[in-house]
């Protein structure tokens, strides 16, 4: 029935048009077209009509990502008071018929038609094309069919081609798509950044008993975690109220935040600003001065980005510059910043040091991420790892992670720098190579288990990165045999975690990197017994206040674990561990406490421990084990190796630090810490001395990774 009526209305319409050259009737006119001759006026309404439609006219969301094509019959009059009026629309949707509705009443009021010098009413109909096209009208009548001819002419040699016009309102398309931005992030396959104290925030939720998760290979991704922490619940709960742009991007937003369909991206400045008085230095005032950007965006739903671009600036605590100055590259660079890289001289006594992170994250499949980039990687559930730890200066990375019924797999392969003196070539640093693997099983709601497997080569006979450790999912004790003995270097690893309740779980870490069980039932105490174990626990909620976690956790590893005869296999990059900070030879309690309320922010961290370190002076240029980097072969004796041996140290580390979260979507931070260590080595050599320093230093700070100062 409504087509039949359409029909009519149409017709009728066409009727009134077909009067149109009557001299004693004049269209509508618009304001613009005033000056326009008579036989031209119904050709400017008409163009004026299509402008104001194309303008106007927003085709809703839903059928934009349908891709509809299709159309829209309007039929409108203009009144005797040059008001247009919709009497009728024909549309596939309610939404297209209110727009067009909507759009009318958009129009201007305008000079009615005329009949015979009155006003009158005038009916028109117009096709509403979908995609939206421009549709152009002559605005001059042609003199005589000659004329008309040469202009239909002109106008098919100048006419736009259709894939023209939809070509022009490509970059409209695009704007028009862009979409309030709604943290896309929290279910992407972008990394978390790794930071201990923002870790804690969602350590319980994934560590519930029943939980299927994985929590020893980090960082984690937002999408594995977001099965069992609602990231948007929570940055809800600390929404500030803020009116004004500045207010919003200082304490809720990102600085730049776009969205669409297909794609999102955000920006951040890095700042990581601090000044501070160490008690035991020379010199008046510590002070980092960082600036950077960081960058991360989605193309889809399994591809992310990160980058993170860091140009700083700093003194830090005496102690902790001469233990970089002991890092020192070859070359003319006095130092490497500990985890952060090769550090220029700054003026007298402080340093430059640049630094650049990235990673591409895909998954092509649910059960599948790769990542390719520049950063680090951890494996464990403490503080510290005895496996893969993020101590040492970001480094090129391949990574799978791949998830299973209960299981998760993780390989990881890296491109290192040993950067000494004695292994450099023509003034070029050696590059080394290790794959990894860690496989992670819960073998029921309580008890996880995970097997380490890890292997370090160097480019010996021009074999360069072998690809016989491209291999996932191989054993690769087999791969070192069949490459030679002394080819590489191959440790091995367990780790576990127990459940106890939803409050309260056990962790632990072992690392086997030579193993002879003759040494070992002998009882003599063999340089061969190369171990290490972990032993911790973790308590959420502790004493039922919420979010506070409290965390115990001891460490030991035996003298001359992760060295090797052959130099260059220590597993180790930019002459830092590759896992605990302190190399090996050593044993260490740590206990942590950590609290938060809200936007505020508290920390307390205790360390003590003992260490043997080498003496280094002509008459003892022994290696005790202490020293990953030192051979194996230099040691003083091959039984009674204990713990400790060597220039024994003991250490002590204080901290308590607190703060209040700015912005949380950048992880801006203002805080404030003091950090005590007392050093006291048995014997002072040239570089290892007594140490009794506070440190004093509070700042702002974006906070994307974690800083040791724990020596």
């Amino acid at each position: 029935m409504k087509h039949c009526v359409l029909g009519i209305l149409l017709c009728f319409s066409m009727l009134v048009k077909a009067q149109d050259t009557n001299q004693y009737e004049n269209p509508p006119i618009f304001e613009t077209c005033e000056n326009e001759g008579v036989q031209a006026l119904q050709n400017c309404f008409d163009n004026q009509v299509h402008a104001l439609l194309f303008n106007e006219f927003k085709i809703p969301e839903k059928l934009i990502e349908e891709n509809y094509k299709g159309n829209i019959d309007v039929l409108f009059e203009v009144s005797k008071e040059g008001e247009f009026k919709v009497i009728y629309v024909d549309a596939i949707s309610d939404e297209l018929k209110a727009e067009a509705k909507r759009v009318f009443k958009t129009f201007p009021k305008i000079k009615p038609a005329t009949y015979n010098g009155k006003k009158t009413y005038k009916q028109y109909s117009i096709k509403v094309n979908i995609p939206l096209e421009e549709q152009l009208v002559s605005t001059e009548s042609p003199s005589n069919e000659n004329d008309d001819k040469e202009k239909n002419k002109t106008r098919v040699e100048i006419e736009l081609t259709q894939l023209e016009k939809n070509a022009k309102k490509e970059f409209d398309a695009v704007q028009k798509g862009i979409k309030p931005y709604t943290n896309k992030a929290f279910k992407s396959t972008l990394n978390i950044p790794f930071v201990h104290s923002d870790y804690a925030k969602f350590d319980r939720s994934m560590n519930l008993v029943g939980t299927n998760g994985h929590t020893a290979s980090k960082p984690f991704l937002y999408e594995d975690v977001s099965n069992y922490y609602d990231f948007e619940a929570a940055k809800e709960a600390l929404i500030k109220d803020a009116g004004t742009w500045v207010e919003r991007k200082l304490w809720n937003e990102h600085l730049v935040q776009i969205q669409s369909k297909d794609y999102w991206f955000t920006l951040d400045p890095i700042l990581d600003l601090q000044v501070g008085r160490d008690t035991d230095a020379d010199f008046r005032l510590t002070f980092n001065n960082t600036r950077g950007v960081y960058i991360q965006g989605g193309l889809g739903k399994q591809l992310s980005f990160s980058t993170s671009i860091y140009e700083s600036q700093g003194r830090f605590a005496d102690y902790y510059n001469r233990y970089a100055e002991t890092l020192k590259a070859f070359g003319p660079d006095p130092a490497i910043i500990p985890g952060r890289g090769i550090a220029k001289r700054f003026k007298e006594n402080a340093y430059d040091y640049p630094v650049a992170e990235a990673y591409l994250s895909y998954s092509p499949a649910k059960f599948l991420n790769v990542q390719f980039g520049h950063g680090k990687n951890f494996i464990g559930d403490g503080y510290r790892s005895l496996l893969l730890s993020d101590v040492a200066s970001p480094s090129p990375f391949l990574k799978l992670n791949t998830k299973f019924w209960k299981i998760k797999y993780t390989n990881t392969w890296m491109w290192l720098k040993d950067v000494r003196p004695e292994v450099t070539e023509d003034g070029a640093f050696l590059t080394k190579y290790v794959a990894n693997h860690y496989l992670s099983w819960n073998v029921n709601k309580r008890l996880n288990v995970g097997l380490f497997e890890s292997v370090i080569w160097q480019n010996s006979n021009d074999r360069g990165f072998d690809i016989n450790y491209l291999n996932p999912i191989i054993f690769y004790r087999a791969i070192e045999f069949e490459t030679g003995q002394d080819a590489g270097n191959a440790i091995i690893g367990l780790s576990s975690k127990y459940k106890y309740n939803d409050n309260i779980n056990i962790y632990g870490q072992f690392i086997i990197d030579e193993f002879s069980l003759g040494d070992i039932t002998g009882g003599e105490k063999s340089w061969k017994n190369k171990l290490g174990f972990q032993l911790g626990a973790k308590y959420f909620n502790a004493f039922k206040i919420k979010d506070l976690q409290i965390q115990l956790e001891y460490n030991q590893v035996r003298p001359y674990t992760y060295s090797h005869n052959t130099i260059v296999l220590n597993y180790a990059h930019n002459n830092q561990s590759l896992a605990h900070l302190w190399g090996a030879n050593f044993r260490e309690l740590v206990l942590i406490g950590r609290y938060n309320y809200k936007r505020w922010f508290g920390e307390a961290k205790f360390i003590t421990g003992i260490r043997g370190l080498d003496f280094n002076t002509d008459d003892d240029a022994f290696s005790y084990g202490g020293n990953v980097f030192a051979s194996e072969n230099e040691r003083p004796f091959q039984t009674g190796v204990e713990i400790g041996q060597g220039n024994k140290v003991n250490v002590l580390n204080a901290s308590l630090q607190a703060g209040y979260l700015i912005n949380p979507a950048s992880n801006l931070k203002i805080f404030a810490n003091i950090n005590y260590r007392s050093f006291n080595p048995e014997a002072t050599t040239i570089s290892t001395f007594n140490n009794n320093s506070v440190w004093f230093n509070f700042g702002v700070r974006t906070d994307l990774f974690n800083w040791y100062f724990d020596l």
